[in-house]
């Protein structure tokens, strides 16, 4: 997606912000610092953060309906005419020297006065018999990715989020039929979800139930429930929230809570001067693409006032 020439990027040079991630956050915090003429750099794993594995996005204001991967597209298109530098990369430490930060991947150094961690978060796993042997054979946690390959087949999505109901529904255009497998009473969508969920004839919720182990040969041909009934499927999408990528912020003394979200303030500022965090590695409790760019914008904006106050010159 991005063709940037690594000899074009000065690795000596400080830059005034780096942001760290490729999620809506990220884009959201560079784009601000941009306009704040800032120079700002940004290093993610992969653009476009889990947002770009959704299906469909409807709830962004001003922009009625799209894919995950549209809307990453606009935010491209943004980074773009604004000429923000991407790469490819994974930051694996950071240090303060002086009075900037050093931050380290395997094979590169960049130098920062200012950080913003928007590194988003990763699919939770069940963490049960048989998950890990048939991820990619039957078990999967995207089904933008590999809804397609299950066209006419019996599939479940586990989980009861409104994320569960947006993959079933999305499931649901090719399978034969989607069970949605949630252990509580009633799945947790959003209501115009939980409808479109209610009223089509290819899903079925089974409630109150749990998988504990996920069974097949070559590939996934059954799940076990916990009542120790066998379940024939030939496809399990797993959708049971996310676990932030904070390992990084951890290694440098940032504060996170007990589920390892990154501590920030209504200013996107954590224990740390001048380091930030935005989007669904940080502690706000409602996670949202337009939440998390606020976050990312507010965070360019506080590394503006802070590097302001270093009375570096523009």
């Amino acid at each position: 997606m991005f063709n940037i020439d690594m000899e074009s990027i000065d690795l000596e040079k400080t830059y005034d912000l780096i942001v760290l991630g490729g999620g809506p956050a990220a884009i959201g915090c560079a784009i601000y610092a941009a306009r704040f003429a800032m120079d700002v750099l940004v290093v993610g794993k992969t653009f476009g953060g889990l947002i770009a594995t959704t299906h469909i996005v409807e709830n962004y204001p001003a922009i009625t309906s799209t894919s995950g991967q549209g809307l990453m597209d606009m935010f491209k298109d943004h980074m773009d005419s604004l000429n923000i530098p991407y790469i490819s990369d994974e930051i694996r430490s950071i240090e303060k020297i002086d009075d900037h930060f050093e931050l380290n991947s395997f094979f590169q150094k960049f130098k920062a006065h200012t950080v913003c961690i928007a590194t988003g978060s990763e699919r939770r796993k069940l963490g049960i018999p048989g998950e890990e042997e048939f991820a990619g054979r039957g078990v999967s946690y995207c089904a933008t990715c590999d809804g397609p390959f299950y066209n006419n087949k019996i599939v479940c999505v586990i989980g009861g989020s409104d994320s569960a109901a947006k993959e079933a529904l999305f499931l649901a255009q090719n399978a034969k039929k989607v069970y949605i497998i949630y252990r509580g009473e009633e799945i947790r969508a959003e209501p115009i979800n939980k409808e479109r969920v209610y009223s089509n004839d290819k899903i079925e919720v089974i409630y109150n139930t749990n998988v504990v182990e996920i069974k097949g040969d070559n590939s996934v041909n059954s799940v076990i429930f916990d009542n120790g009934n066998k379940f024939e499927i030939e496809g399990v999408f797993i959708e049971i929230g996310s676990t932030p990528n904070s390992d990084l912020a951890k290694r440098i003394g940032v504060k996170t809570n007990e589920k390892g979200e990154i501590i920030i303030n209504r200013k996107s500022e954590t224990n740390i001067p001048g380091i930030y965090a935005a989007g669904d590695v940080a502690d706000a409790p409602f996670k949202q693409a337009i939440t998390g760019v606020a976050e990312g914008v507010i965070a360019a904006y506080s590394a503006f006032d802070y590097f302001k106050g270093m009375n570096i010159e523009y």
